[in-house]
């Protein structure tokens, strides 16, 4: 448990004000900061002659730049104040901790199931990802700061990203028109969950995550769907129980062989014919996204983005007994896959399968 401790007490106008400024700089940083830096390295290509072939090649060409010092301070520090600063969300959740312990105290709206033996992988324990101090396993009311992180974790969701999650399941419906019984792995404190079940009625949608803090989060916020505590490499589902099994940025997060043993038990637990729909960062043909997105992971403490961007996940699906493998862009809004489309952007990637 991470504890932080505050010399006076934050005022809530404050706090919102604060975080509304940060939120307002990483604006800034998404389009303006990184729309001069695309530029300056554009035209210093042009001026050499020669098109960057690799990440290494790019970084001899902005490593230099003082753009890019800007962009990479504020994309570190913005992020660090986000949480941390005297206006962060841990300070600000631990302040609001008695009002946020009794909301836990309350019963849950959907089932919810939590196994306090469960040991928690060393690679997530070891990584305060997204700099969030101590991760969302650690204390009680880490959900509660994960779910408020989120709204800023793409600042353009406004303006953008406000339809992301039901483009994401009618993409679900297309792959599995009708499913019975889904598996969203992985599910945090349940915003891709939500969606899901609210778009398939019919169907008994289970929830796994290894972490307490945002299932019990998650349990009260979403109905018709089963939250367990349960790590997506080894659940206790019976052999070909799933229709479809998806998940919502959970593989980046994971080191290369965990990631083959999440998808080894997406095979095990679909049926013959059953789908599996990943939502995450993959698909980086150009050197210069592909360093963005490199050192993003550097600076966010999310040290497995840069290995799953490396790994031959088609081949390895194919390896686990899956057929009809598409890993394509995926557009989280209209026009973001346009050469016109200048701001950053996660490099969002669905990978779809259907199980032999």
């Amino acid at each position: 448990m991470t504890t932080f401790n505050s010399p006076r007490r934050i005022d809530p106008r404050s706090f919102a004000a604060a975080q509304s400024f940060i939120t307002g700089v990483k604006i800034y940083w998404h389009k303006d900061l990184f729309g001069t830096l695309r530029s300056e390295y554009e035209h210093r290509v042009d001026v050499s002659g020669k098109a960057p072939q690799t990440v290494d090649d790019v970084e001899k060409i902005v490593a230099g730049m003082t753009t890019y010092r800007y962009y990479g301070w504020f994309e570190r520090h913005m992020q660090k104040f986000k949480y941390a600063g005297r206006y962060g969300l841990i300070p600000w959740h631990q302040q609001e901790r008695e009002r946020l312990e009794k909301e836990l105290a309350q019963k849950p709206i959907a089932p919810l199931e939590l196994d306090p033996q469960l040991e928690m992988p060393r690679y997530y324990v070891n990584c305060d990802i997204h700099q969030h101090p101590g991760g969302v396993w650690s204390d009680p009311v880490a959900g509660f700061v994960y779910e408020r992180a989120s709204s800023t974790t793409t600042p353009l969701a406004g303006e953008l990203h406000a339809d992301m999650h039901e483009r994401f399941t009618r993409l679900l419906e297309e792959n599995c028109p009708a499913p019975q019984r889904v598996l969203d792995m992985g599910c945090g404190f349940g915003k891709s969950t939500g969606p899901i079940a609210a778009h398939f009625p019919q169907a008994q949608v289970d929830a796994v995550d290894l972490a307490a803090p945002v299932l019990e989060v998650a349990a009260r916020r979403t109905k018709n769907v089963r939250f367990r505590q349960m790590d997506a490499t080894r659940t206790d589902y019976p052999d070909g129980h799933f229709d479809l099994v998806t998940s919502t940025m959970l593989l980046h997060e994971m080191p290369p062989p965990v990631i083959e043993k999440t998808l080894a038990e997406a095979a095990r637990v679909l049926h013959p014919g059953g789908k599996m729909v990943h939502l995450d960062f993959h698909n980086l043909r150009d050197p210069f996204a592909r360093f963005i997105h490199y050192t993003h992971g550097r600076r966010n403490n999310e040290p497995f983005m840069e290995p799953l961007a490396e790994m031959d996940i088609a081949a390895l699906l194919g390896k686990l007994g899956f057929k009809n493998v598409k890993i394509e862009p995926f557009a989280e809004a209209e026009g973001v896959l346009s050469p016109e489309f200048r701001a950053w952007r996660f490099p969002w990637t669905t990978i779809t399968a259907e199980r032999v």
